[in-house]
């Protein structure tokens, strides 16, 4: 008879500090990783110069999507750990690799100083820090729902997407502060390279917190090399991958508003950074709401209303910042769609989460979202500058992310329902 393997024993209540040492090692991955999108124009002026500016944008873009190509290589590798060895030496590891890969990339000479090589540091630690965003988000998730009290996944797993959001408020203050103290030219020069730091100033800070974490997960031997070559079903990981790339693609675009106010509604840094504060607190709201909610009425409800929202606001909120220009119709559109995009991200990740059993969660789970966050984020902040230069239409973005706002409408049809029914 085979051996289960097992969750760990119950031993009371998760407390504050545990959360903390989750919360605060994913955001501090997630405002690195996402650093590099609000200064994407000065980091592509560093390494990729050419006479055109979109040109060098467009370089520097690229090499952001890079980065995910890394993410289910990470996702696979270290979600093996997590089932294997459980969930803490996983999250340990994955904050360990994005804390130097970060410092690698705020160190690395300019293209006019070391010439190719420069470019090439760029892409090789932009990779390192795809494996490490891969190999962190499958672990964490699992942890949180495995953390969670009867019928509080929701709102626990929101915890993961609401670091997320607290990391682009960090980021954005930062960039604020650096943009308004240093100039156009400071921050081309070392302002950049500054925000990067700040970031990996706390690293030990993290690392001591993740220490701190307890084991939530112990697969038994006997059982542990045979569940780590199961996968779930079909149904699972294709649905999975669509409700990811339903809610990666909107959360990319509006990751992409810095520098699209900047380069395509020609507004100040000043402007287009003060967005992504705005964005990052709705990104909190919405993150939190919909765990809550869809622990209170379901998880699909929450995700198919939501999105259903999303598609009906999209295209006005496009028009009107292209017609206006102005911070008002900027901040309030974006806080609109980032909070109508992450009520439905957290039910989503939670659902794929619980759909698949605890003894390849770290692997599978990663590993889908990885993947869909591959295929879709990547191509995301590319195809619509290229579409933005090859229509000369500032609604491009809006008609690009319809497509993946119906398919996560549909997609979560096809799975049932993972919520507690409340008696």
């Amino acid at each position: 008879m085979s051996i289960e393997a097992q969750a760990a024993p119950a031993t009371g209540k998760v407390t504050k500090r545990q959360i903390g040492a989750i919360v605060a090692g994913n955001a501090l991955e997630y405002y690195d990783f996402t650093t590099y999108a609000f200064f994407a124009v000065q980091i592509g002026h560093a390494f990729f110069p050419h006479k055109s500016a979109f040109v060098s944008l467009m370089l520097s873009l690229a090499t952001f999507g890079a980065g995910f190509v890394m993410r289910p290589i990470g996702a696979l590798v270290v979600g093996r750990i997590a089932d294997g060895k459980g969930r803490k030496p996983a999250l340990i590891l994955s904050f360990v690799m994005m804390g130097l890969s970060i410092l690698g990339l705020a160190l690395t000479p300019t293209y006019a100083q070391i010439g190719v090589a420069a470019p090439l540091l760029a892409l090789f630690w932009r990779l390192c820090q795809g494996f490490a965003m891969g190999a962190d988000s499958g672990p964490t998730m699992a942890f949180l729902i495995e953390a969670a009290p009867e019928g509080r996944r929701g709102t626990f797993g929101a915890w993961m997407y609401i670091s997320h959001g607290l990391a682009t408020v960090a980021a954005g203050i930062v960039g604020v502060t650096v943009a308004s103290l240093a100039g156009p030219a400071g921050l081309e020069a070392w302002g950049w390279r500054l925000a990067f730091l700040l970031g990996a100033a706390v690293l030990p800070l993290g690392l001591i917190l993740r220490r701190s974490l307890p084991e939530t997960f112990h697969a038994a031997p006997a059982a542990g090399a045979a569940k780590q070559r199961s996968w779930p079903g079909w149904r699972i990981v294709l649905v999975g991958l669509g409700m990811i790339g339903a809610q990666g693609v909107p959360a990319y675009l509006i990751k992409y508003m810095s520098t699209y106010a900047n380069a395509t509604l020609k507004m100040s840094e000043l402007a287009s950074l003060g967005a992504t504060v705005a964005a990052g607190c709705s990104y909190v709201v919405g993150a939190y709401l919909g765990g809550r909610l869809s622990d209170h009425f379901g998880r699909k409800p929450v995700i198919i209303l939501s999105r259903v929202g999303f598609l009906v606001a999209v295209v006005p909120a496009f028009l009107w910042m292209s017609q206006s220009r102005d911070l008002a119709s900027l901040l309030v559109s974006v806080s609109l769609l980032t909070t109508l995009n992450f009520l439905s991200a957290t039910p989503s990740i939670v659902t794929i989460t619980e759909s698949i059993r605890k003894e390849i969660r770290g692997t599978s789970g990663g590993t889908i979202l990885a993947v869909g966050t591959a295929v879709f984020g990547a191509t995301t902040q590319p195809a619509v500058a290229w579409f933005i230069e090859a229509t000369g239409s500032p609604l491009a973005p809006a008609w690009y992310v319809i497509v993946f706002v119906v398919m996560g409408i549909v997609a979560p049809l096809f799975l049932m329902e993972t919520a507690p029914r409340k008696k």
